[in-house]
């Protein structure tokens, strides 16, 4: 479904998945309601089961206005403080020109040999080496890089980053995770309330006075409150699994744009290598893992969990369909306080510059 086949499909189809996933949210948004106004029931009066459930969609009936006003408001703070809460949450700061004159004429040489908007640089400092954008609209993209990432790769490596990057915001992915990403937390802010604390709603623990218990006997609230608890727990794995499965192809189309700016696949691949072995950034929060250019978790998920592809995966699509050479990664150079030199141009690996280019349909 939505299947792309170029970078112009592949930006509607994005744009068809954000306009599903504001739908798929709202639905989940209503579980919650429901689940919530079960627990506030069955707090009240232990009733009979069926009781507290119809009381519960009575309660929805009357009260959805007012949840879909506070999280229309909560989109909205989202929507225009969004890049302020991801600078918050990945420790990205603004860098100038005066303090990184290399990064700024490789990006700026890139988005000008395209025509592509110029987007803000930003740096974190970690000595991880891992990128990411962010962003929704013109005027608001960026691109941050940590401080290891500078420091270790050289000009061509920094520049097929950028390019991967680049692309990310072409294709409108950025926006996707960071629309996934805002309505993904009212979910993971209910859970940590409900499931993490105990002292809900507001102090009041979910525990029933034995005596009442004593003189209804009937229970229902007991079940009421696992079965909404339930509803929590399913409505968060939900909106955390299509977070991470919006599209995993998109760093494969990512890189396969990289190729296309900078028309030098074998960069591409020697970056993913050295990111790969230094990606680990312990303080970096779960919710924004899918936004770098490999995940930054100490133990990266897998399967249906996983935010990325595997490096592997990624530098065997390289090989096969962009001709590079997949080449052991140089250990990362002792900087003292230094810039790496710049890259040469010339291939790394013998061939001469005279032989035929490989063959792959990105450069």
């Amino acid at each position: 479904m939505f299947k792309a086949y170029g970078l112009y499909t592949h930006i509607q189809a994005n744009r068809m998945r954000s306009a599903l996933l504001l739908a798929g949210f709202v639905a989940l948004l209503v579980a919650l309601m429901f689940s919530f106004a079960l627990i506030i029931e069955a707090l009240g009066d232990d009733a009979r089961l069926e009781i507290i459930v119809a009381r519960a969609v009575y309660d929805v009936k009357q009260g959805w206005p007012l949840a879909f006003g506070v999280a229309g408001l909560w989109f909205c703070i989202a929507f225009l403080f969004h890049q302020r809460m991801i600078d918050y949450a990945t420790g990205s700061a603004g860098i100038s020109r005066s303090e990184a004159p290399r990064l700024y004429n490789l990006l700026e040489n890139l988005c000008i040999s395209r025509g592509i908007p110029i987007p803000r640089l930003k740096i974190i400092e970690d000595d991880a080496l891992n990128a990411f954008a962010s962003g929704i609209r013109e005027g608001q993209y960026s691109v941050s890089v940590t401080r290891g990432l500078l420091d270790h790769l050289d000009d061509a490596e920094i520049e097929a980053v950028l390019g991967h990057e680049l692309t990310h915001i072409r294709n409108r992915d950025t926006q996707l995770m960071v629309i996934a990403t805002i309505f993904a937390g009212i979910f993971a802010f209910a859970a940590d309330l409900t499931l993490r604390n105990w002292n809900f709603p507001f102090g009041f623990s979910p525990r029933r006075d034995r005596s009442q218990e004593d003189r209804d006997g009937s229970g229902g609230a007991a079940l009421a409150i696992i079965i909404a608890l339930a509803i929590i727990a399913i409505s968060l794995g939900v909106s955390v699994l299509i977070r991470f499965a919006i599209s995993r192809s998109r760093e494969y189309l990512a890189d396969a744009g990289s190729v296309e700016l900078t028309k030098n696949p074998d960069a591409m691949i020697s970056a993913l290598r050295k990111i790969e072995a230094h990606a680990v950034i312990p303080a970096m929060p779960s919710r924004m893992h899918a936004f770098f250019i490999e995940s930054p978790a100490l133990l990266p998920e897998s399967g249906w969990l996983a935010t990325h592809p595997s490096v592997e995966d990624r530098i065997r699509a390289l090989v096969q369909f962009a001709g590079g050479r997949d080449l052991p990664a140089p250990p990362a150079p002792e900087t003292d306080g230094q810039s790496p030199a710049p890259a040469s141009f010339l291939p790394s690996d013998g061939r001469s510059p005279l032989d035929p280019p490989q063959p792959g349909p990105w450069g």
